[in-house]
């Protein structure tokens, strides 16, 4: 299925409250986690974007709500020399969720396809190969029962500039930003045939990508979130547990709890 990004590119504004309905995304978010654990689900959470698109901060707002006990942020980087000896994969396999978690994954197994694409740290044997890899990777994942959402957060090139403007005038931010944000954003265009690809081979029935308009946060990161819980939502059984008559019997003798109608 193709999907053109030049079709995720307005940069609206989000229009309505943004703080109330962020809350009330947290809140069902909050929920949608409990259920996971008492149905003990798996699911990953997958974010791919250009540098300065905003996973982050989706991603911090994704987690707030969440009880840390049960999911785990990843932070994909380059391969240690270990990770390189091994299949791509291999670093994958193990941060993937067990039952009643989540693993949400900052950058990913896309990387075989995309910067490893660029950069020239794959052959082009290896890159090419690495769809059939991912999209078996994904059926295997989705077929035992792990719940996958993608997410491309897309922003233009003036919206990337300006973004790294403000990071190197905030004393702040200036650690987000360095000469590898550079050195890609100079290869934009080889990374638009690399993304192009990537979507036309990976946008799969088992496990689509969900483009996000990345150039308003505010609107993205609704965007985003709205997207994640109802696709959890569609998977997992949003039923809550019946009271535990053991575990009532204890708050009766201890403080003469009372089950409310």
């Amino acid at each position: 299925m193709t999907i053109s990004l030049s079709d995720f590119e307005s940069g609206a504004k989000y229009d309505g409250d943004y703080s109330g309905d962020l809350a009330e995304l947290q809140e069902r978010l909050g929920r949608i986690q409990a259920a996971h654990i008492t149905h003990g689900q798996r699911s990953v959470i997958m974010f791919e974007g250009w540098d300065g698109a905003g996973k982050g901060g989706i991603i911090t707002r994704l987690t707030a709500p969440l009880d840390p006990r049960y999911f785990e942020v990843w932070p994909i980087g380059a391969p240690s020399d270990e990770e390189k000896a091994r299949h791509f994969l291999w670093r994958f396999w193990k941060r993937l969720p067990g039952n009643r978690e989540l693993s949400i994954f900052d950058r990913s197994w896309y990387g075989r396809v995309l910067v490893e694409r660029v950069e020239g740290f794959a052959s082009e044997g290896e890159w090419r190969k690495g769809y059939d890899e991912i999209n078996e990777f994904e059926a295997q994942l989705t077929g035992s029962s792990t719940h996958l959402v993608k997410l491309f957060v897309h922003i233009t090139q003036d919206e990337q500039d300006e973004r790294f403007a403000d990071r190197l005038n905030d004393p702040w931010k200036r650690w987000k930003t360095g000469p590898e944000d550079y050195r890609n954003r100079s290869k934009r265009k080889d990374y638009l045939a690399a993304l192009h690809d990537m979507f036309e081979q990976t946008n799969t029935r088992w496990a689509p990508w969900k483009v996000i308009d990345g150039n308003n946060k505010k609107a993205a990161r609704i965007a985003a979130l709205t997207h994640i819980a109802d696709s959890l939502e569609a998977a997992v059984p949003m039923t809550p547990p019946e009271l535990d008559p053991a575990t009532v019997k204890l708050a009766q003798k201890a403080f003469g709890y009372k089950p409310e109608d």
